[in-house]
Formats: structure tokens, sequence, C-alpha cells
């Protein structure tokens, strides 16, 4: 009975009863496939794309086993080729080794330790590969994203600081108080700007780099603290701002993460109100239940157009230019989110206001 352990071989060979008696003999140390010709191989390895280690016989009827490991590797890069030959086909092998880039050969006639011993080595080293191949994906994925993260950088805290060089350099000129305020109120906007990118730049070094802590929380003291950072903005605004919290069990989780959620989620409910409106409301609903927090922020601001909702959790992506953003914020909100193996689901009408809701389910009172 195969087994999820056992090492996947393929043996190619034209000769039926070399194929037979290498299934018999291995069978119970491998999961073996066999294949007579270069097209039955094809079949094996697109159904059973786990296959770590590859045997062909070098004199194949179709082609050599030289040529198909040659083509093979285009599409197939990832199993270890190994070639069997007699001492009179070196030069074979040296077109092996040349066109594909075989593992090792394996000389006729073979024993059964010759097998094992060229299999395990085979899959070590199919393993080493298979590993290596992810950090260099996750390699190029973090490389890709600094490279991103440094153009933001320059991009976002250039732009306010050249604002406010430049309103600078106007008031340097100004005598009229009136157009001084003006002026003051740019410096504000780009000032502002600059704050929001280097908290949420903060925010992110911090999540990344961050070890979560796990404690019992209290919801109303979360909200409340964090509201406290918007209430005064929302009476500026005239923007109504509504909580509920409803809590009977305890709740663990990392108060730090949670809060770095409410504060992007409230940030953007509250930045991207409609100017005209007169009715502006956020509001928060947040229930703990059954070791589960649903968090609910609804507002009745400029919404999302439908387009832009599946790139909005993506870092540096602006969905519009109505208010100054860093493009960070919801970036920040799912990345806190994967790391508490929280969810978050959006709804939005353009022009009549967003929905987010938050599910975070409570860690295990004494797990790690």
């Amino acid at each position: 009975m195969n087994t999820p352990d056992k090492i996947k071989v393929l043996y190619i060979d034209d000769e039926q009863n070399n194929l037979n008696g290498f299934k018999a003999t291995f069978r119970f140390d491998y999961t073996v496939y066999i294949a007579a010709n270069t097209a039955q191989a094809y079949e094996h390895l697109k159904a059973h794309p786990d296959i770590s280690v590859v045997l062909c016989d070098q004199r194949m009827p179709d082609k050599t086993g030289a040529q198909f490991y040659s083509e093979m590797r285009e599409t197939y890069p990832e199993p270890v080729r190994m070639l069997i030959t007699g001492y009179a086909d070196i030069e074979s092998v040296i077109e092996a080794v040349n066109m594909g880039h075989i593992f090792r050969y394996i000389k006729k006639p073979w024993t059964d330790t010759d097998i094992k011993s060229a299999i395990e080595e085979a899959n070590k080293f199919y393993i080493t590969n298979s590993l290596l191949t992810a950090k260099n994906k996750e390699l190029q994925s973090a490389y890709d994203e600094l490279g991103k993260f440094a153009y933001s950088v320059t991009h976002d805290l250039r732009g306010p600081l050249l604002s406010v060089i430049g309103a600078l350099d106007l008031a340097k000129t100004m005598d009229s108080l009136p157009d001084l305020r003006e002026i003051l109120g740019m410096m504000d906007v780009a000032v502002k700007k600059l704050d929001e990118f280097i908290k949420n730049t903060h925010e992110y070094y911090n999540l990344k780099r961050g070890r979560l802590v796990f404690e019992q929380l209290d919801f109303n003291n979360i909200v409340n603290d964090t509201a406290a950072l918007f209430r005064i903005a929302g009476r500026m605004d005239n923007v109504r701002f509504t909580s509920r919290v409803i809590q009977n069990e305890p709740f663990i989780s990392d108060e730090i993460s949670i809060k770095i959620v409410l504060n992007n989620l409230f940030s953007n409910a509250f930045k991207f109100q409609r100017k005209t409106a007169t009715d502006k409301f956020v509001d928060i609903d947040v229930e703990v239940a059954n070791n589960t927090a649903i968090i609910l922020v609804k507002d009745n601001g400029i919404g999302i157009q439908e387009n832009h909702i599946n790139n909005i959790f993506t870092m540096f992506y602006r969905a519009t230019s109505e208010a100054a953003g860093s493009g960070f914020g919801l970036y920040n909100v799912k990345d806190a989110l994967n790391k508490l193996n929280g969810t978050i689901e959006v709804s939005s009408v353009f022009n009549e206001g967003t929905n987010f809701k938050v599910t975070i389910p409570g860690k295990a009172n004494g797990a790690n």
C-alpha cells in the first residue's frame, strides 16, 4: 500500500521484463510508476507532480534517454533525473549530462543496492532543491515588496515635504493674513499626510518584526481608547460617531494587532467621508461570543468602486484620490488579521458607504 512518506519514483524502459522486475523489487520501498515509452512517462509526470526521482534507460526506441531528459526538464524541471546505461555508452552519458542535466548515471548491470543508494541520494537532492526554490520565491517576493516600499517611502515622504517647502517659499512673499492662513492650511494637509505615512510605516514594521502577546482583552477599553483619537476630528467635520460593545465572556488575543485593525478602519471611515453630506456617520459594533469577536465598522462615505474592491488590501494601493492616503492602512489591517488567523469582508456602494466585517478567533486559554 502506498503511504505519503514513500519516495515517488518513475522508471522508464522499453523492455517490459525490466519494468516488471523493477516494480516487483522496489514496490515495498517506494511508490513506483513504470512507463514503456516517453509518452507514458509524460502521462505519469502530469498525473503525479510530486514524483521526485526519474530513472530512464538510455537506449529507447523513440528517442534516447538524454533527448527525453532534455525535453522533460523544460516542462518538469523538479524531478531528479538519472540515466541507466552501459560502459559502452560513455558518449551517451556525456550527451545526457550536457543536454539533460542528469543527477547521475547508473551503469549496467545494476544491483538493488546501487538503485536504492541512488534513489535516496536523488531524493535528498530533490528535497533540498524544493526548499531552495521555495526560499527563492519568498526572497523574490520580499525583494519585490522592498522595491515597492522604497519607492513609496521616497514618493510619500518627499511629496509632503516639497509641499511644505513650496508653501514656505510662497509665505515669504505674502503680507495678507487671509493668504497666509490659506498657506498654513496647505502646510497642515501636507504635514498630516506625512504624519499618517510615518504612523503606518511604524505599524508595518511592528507587524513584520513584532511578537504577538496574547492576553485577556476588554473591547470596551480598546474601542474607547481607539475612538478617542477620532472623536475630535469627527466633531470638527460633523461626523456622528457611535459605538456598541457586547462582551460577556473572556477573550484572549494580541491587543496591539487589534488596535492596528481598528485604528486603520476608523481612519478610513472618517477620512473618506462625502464633503457635501449633512448626515455623515461612522458606527462600530463589536460582539464577542463563542470565543470569537465580530467587529462591524460602517460609514456612509464616498464608498469604493467595484473594480477596486479586490485590490484595496494591496500595499500602496489607493482606490481614490479624493483624500490623502499612504496605501498602507488596509494592507496593515490584512497583515495583522493574518497573524491572528482572522478574516475581513468588505461591502461597499460607491457614493453611499462602506461596511467592513472583521472576524477574529480568540486564543484558547493557556495556549501559547
